[in-house]
């Protein structure tokens, strides 16, 4: 069974170049360690590694982890800064890279299309475009500058990726209000925002009825859904109580919860199976975060390893063979 890994990220060094240029808010500063780091304002936000510029690195990476196919995407801040032109450009750059890549290394790349969703019709254009390039699915953070996913005026974009049935990865990025939350220390942006973006972002699509308006949408939760299968029960209790006039959804929260997909990425083994009973295993594909200086793909073989078999066969692989019809 093929190893395949659906959460790994690239840059280009020409949409790097472009956001220190035209970037608004994001600017490059040196961490204490030397380390150039992406932030927003005084939030810290990335930190690009050799390994999001370089392909063939990533591929000896891949050989030496024993990785058969990664689904690439850029990761944040994506291409949410600039004006429309900015946007574009840097969806268009991003996407013909990996594009390019996959054309290198077509047994062994896939990728996640960019879209500047801020501009509706011209991320219909780029999804067209992307998609006739090769493209896998489509990458969206989970606030797009601010706004949430189910924000209206993307409606035109989700029926689009909804009718071309495209699985979608949902990522983090730092969420509004972090510098009010003084989340900006100790990098609390990564391991609390990050985790309350994609949680509140998917909780909307769910409350919202999203998953019944677009039902081919075959949405992936980064970092093992965040914090949503721990908040499973607060979801129920949450639903038994609301106002019938008020809700929207027309199952159970955790229906929706077993119908969205999740990565392995937890650091911790204990969390993973969590993940799995409330879920099921048939939800969960292996990811790693690579390159990124918080990668965790010794982790992510070492806890998946410790499944049952079955369970490990489809984290690793299958789950991701079906999802992505390779």
């Amino acid at each position: 069974m093929p190893v395949i890994d659906v959460h790994t990220h690239m840059f280009t060094a020409q949409w790097l170049e472009l956001l220190k240029k035209e970037g608004g808010d994001y600017n490059i500063q040196t961490r204490p360690d030397g380390q150039q780091e992406i932030f927003r304002g005084s939030t810290p936000v990335v930190i690009p590694q050799k390994g999001h510029f370089d392909w063939d690195l990533r591929i000896r990476h891949m050989n030496e982890a024993g990785i058969d196919v990664s689904v690439v995407s850029l990761t944040c801040p994506n291409v949410y800064w600039g004006n429309e032109d900015v946007s574009c450009r840097a969806a268009r750059e991003a996407n013909d890279n990996v594009a390019d890549a996959q054309s290198r290394f077509p047994d062994r790349i896939r990728w996640f299309a960019s879209l500047p969703w801020e501009y509706p019709q011209r991320a219909i254009e780029e999804l067209e475009r992307s998609c006739a390039k090769g493209a896998a699915g489509v990458m969206v953070l989970a606030n797009v500058a601010g706004r949430s996913l189910t924000d209206p005026v993307f409606a035109p974009i989700w029926a689009e990726i909804d009718r071309r049935k495209l699985p979608v990865l949902v990522h983090p990025t730092d969420p509004p209000g972090v510098d009010l939350m003084d989340m900006t220390k100790f990098d609390l942006s990564w391991s609390v925002g990050f985790m309350f973006d994609t949680t509140l972002a998917i909780t909307r699509m769910i409350f919202e009825g999203f998953f019944d308006q677009y039902p081919n949408l075959k949405i992936i939760a980064s970092h093992g859904g965040g914090t949503l299968p721990y908040l499973v029960g607060r979801f129920e209790k949450g639903d038994e109580v609301e106002l019938a006039s008020r809700r929207q959804m027309k199952r159970k929260p955790t229906n929706y919860l077993r119908h969205i997909h999740y990565d392995c990425i937890t650091y911790n083994l204990g969390a993973l199976q969590y993940l799995i009973s409330v879920v099921g295993a048939e939800q969960v594909m292996f990811g790693t975060d690579w390159p990124h200086w918080v990668h965790d793909t010794k982790g992510a073989f070492a806890n998946t390893a410790r499944l049952p078999a079955d369970q490990m066969r489809a984290v690793r692989g299958a789950n991701a063979e079906r999802l992505f019809g390779l």
